[in-house]
């Protein structure tokens, strides 16, 4: 049977559920990739989606995390909310359930067997072996909503062939496909298989938990009884831990029912927060878009408004949905009001029963209802505005969750926009690279237009035919207004024309000579340059490099103390990796090093801490840069310093592919 890559199959509720919340959560790319890994059907709609002509990855996308770092946080959680509104259209009855929650144990057992085993046998990419195990009776798992008896039968007895039809489609590999197609192969016909092969055969076999498998661990790897026993016994208590954990029973009957509704009901919140934050006007200065979007709080809550502005200390009321908006200014260090123990504590904070301060009981004749709640918007380290909400505490839960969600993605809009480079200083910076491309360029046309001007001169002189005299005179004449048409052209402010490649070396060169002047002029910081002799054309276009480069050596030259440092720019190439070829750019400062509190979301966007490393703001427009050309980016930091080293797509092996 023909399959499409990119199944709808149902998934155990409670990891989408917990998916979503992490990633509501801003939780890390390997938390949230780790929780979407342990569901064969978040996996197989993750895997086709990201290889698919959507995204067009040079390279097939082999994990939940490459998968994950690819999208960014955003588009990923926008592709689990579409698996989850999936979800919801699968109507599982009792027997489907049991199937679903015993395909989901026997699956996750398998995976981290294989992990294990990968791991004990030195296998260099154990987690492939697990998302593989995951994967391997996927067949099972298309029967559960099959309708014909017969496609049912079909799917579970060539499971097999299934998986590996699947596993080529997504652009997984030969190996890995061989993996999926050599599943049930007989112990000793495996003893000289390849080492993935072996893995997933014999995690399959371990998982089942019987005599079998533990004699066929001796055929395959030569493990003794004991060892695998104790393997056996570790992954059954991991099993029966992430189950807990997920409220998910083993040994008592399952049923979804309860987590689906919780589900839809995330989703639907979600849905509706976005479509309302769709409908404010989100451009403008932080403020204005504070007030426009307390209009969007109530649509969603049906509630009673007022949205505070932070401005010097004080929390001034910017607008609001419960009538007239009076003047009104506060100090905004807590008081003791639920408003202000909401912005300085920057949690949601309701009234509830405790006792009204004189601002709660103004508040509530602001919005006429009988209790309140305040949320504050926390953008990063920033907290630049805080919601009142006039509430009658019935549908508190409710209510809390729903302004939550809306501030949280608010935050977000906010944090993204203070990322970005302030465009008068990226607009003069590619202006001046324009200029000083385009006066290298008159440059070398020129030189030799002297060099004809000073031989006419000469040959004039040698000449006494006054009418040869007058020629060569207009000759000078029309050399000098071609010289003086050169000089206004290189005042052209226009930048040249993109070939879609770019020389890495030349583009440092030009970009150091107009940073060292804004960014190292003071004499106490220095920015060096060391070049490799080996071409260093990028298949890229020079446009997005330069953001890169002026966003990390921005950041680079903040972080280094007041009395001086050094920032290094170095370039390698080619360098081979992933069977691939590449151009390496290094980036080193000699500051204090990244904060922790930055380290653990290095390149989601957090607000600034410069003046004591680097801010952060720029990181996670360039990781989405170089997500998008292909590219890799690490960080090391420490007391000595950070160094960001990228590798980027060589123009050499763009070539190589087309070839």
């Amino acid at each position: 049977m023909d399959l499409a890559p990119d199944l709808q199959l149902p998934s155990i509720p409670e990891v989408t559920l917990r998916a979503l919340e992490a990633c509501q959560r801003d939780e890390s790319y390997r938390t949230i990739s780790e929780i979407v890994s342990v569901d064969t059907a978040l996996v197989s709609r993750v895997l086709a989606l990201v290889n698919s002509a959507l995204y067009r990855p040079e390279t097939p996308i082999k994990s939940v995390e490459q998968a994950l770092l690819r999208l960014g946080i955003r588009r990923f959680h926008t592709l689990l909310l579409t698996a989850a509104l999936r979800q919801l259209l699968f109507e599982l009855g009792g027997d489907e359930w049991q199937q679903l929650r015993d395909f989901w144990r026997h699956s996750l057992t398998t995976a981290l067997t294989a992990r294990a085993l990968a791991t004990l046998t030195r296998y260099q990419e154990p987690d492939e072996a697990f998302m593989l195990g995951m994967l391997h009776n996927i067949g099972e798992l298309i029967a559960v909503k099959t309708l014909t008896p017969e496609a049912q039968e079909y799917y579970i007895s060539h499971q097999p062939e299934v998986a590996a039809q699947l596993v080529t489609t997504w652009g997984l590999g030969a190996m890995a496909a061989d993996a999926m197609r050599y599943q049930q192969a007989l112990p000793n016909e495996l003893r000289d298989a390849s080492h993935l092969v072996k893995l997933i055969s014999l995690s399959t076999r371990l998982a089942l938990s019987d005599a079998a498998g533990i004699a066929a661990a001796t055929t395959v790897f030569g493990l003794n009884e004991e060892l695998t026993r104790e393997i056996n016994r570790r992954i059954t208590h991991e099993v029966s831990s992430m189950a807990a954990s997920l409220s998910i029973p083993l040994d008592d009957d399952y049923n979804g029912e309860s987590a689906t509704r919780k589900l839809k009901q995330t989703i639907l919140q979600q849905a509706i927060a976005n479509q309302a934050l769709g409908l404010a006007d989100l451009q403008g200065p932080v403020h204005q878009v504070l007030s426009e979007t307390v209009n969007s709080l109530t649509l969603i809550t049906g509630l009673p408004a007022l949205c505070f502005g932070h401005t010097d200390d004080s929390l001034v009321l910017l607008s609001g949905t419960a009538g007239d908006t009076p003047q009104f200014a506060l100090s905004a260090q807590s008081g003791g009001s639920v408003l202000t123990e909401a912005f300085t504590s920057g949690q949601p904070v309701s009234l509830g029963t405790r006792t009204p301060t004189v601002l709660d009981r103004q508040l509530l004749s602001l919005l006429r209802s009988p209790s309140l709640l305040a949320v504050p918007v926390v953008a990063g380290n920033e907290r630049p505005g805080v919601f009142a909400l006039g509430t009658d505490n019935e549908n508190l839960q409710t209510t809390t969750e729903l302004a939550l969600l809306f501030t949280h993605q608010l935050s977000t809009i906010l944090v993204e926009r203070a990322a970005e480079p302030q465009p008068s200083q990226t607009d003069e910076i590619q202006q001046e690279l324009a200029r000083q491309h385009l006066r290298s360029q008159i440059h070398e046309v020129s030189n030799p237009l002297t060099i004809i001007r000073q031989y006419i001169y000469q040959l004039r002189n040698r000449l006494d035919d006054t009418e040869v005299q007058q020629d060569l005179d207009v000759i000078g004449d029309e050399l000098d207004r071609a010289g003086d048409l050169l000089l206004n052209m290189s005042h052209n402010d226009n930048a040249p024309d993109e070939t879609g490649t770019t020389e890495l070396n030349t583009e440092l060169k030009d970009l150091a000579r107009i940073l060292e002047d804004s960014l190292f002029s003071d004499g106490s910081r220095s920015l060096d340059v060391l070049l490799c002799d080996h071409p260093t054309t990028l298949a890229i276009d020079a446009a997005p490099l330069r953001q890169i480069i002026i966003n990390l050596v921005r950041n680079a030259a903040e972080s280094l103390p007041e009395q001086g440092g050094e920032v290094l720019l170095r370039t390698a190439a080619p360098v081979w990796q992933n069977n691939r070829a590449w151009v390496e750019l290094e980036i080193t400062d000699t500051g204090k090093g990244i904060p922790d509190q930055i380290r653990a979301s290095l390149f989601s966007p957090v607000a600034t801490t410069k003046g004591s490393g680097h801010s952060g703001l720029g990181l996670s427009i360039v990781k989405q840069l170089i997500d998008d050309m292909e590219g890799i980016i690490a960080c090391r930091t420490g007391h000595e310093g950070t160094t960001f080293r990228m590798l980027l797509p060589a123009a050499s092996d763009r070539k190589n592919q087309t070839d």
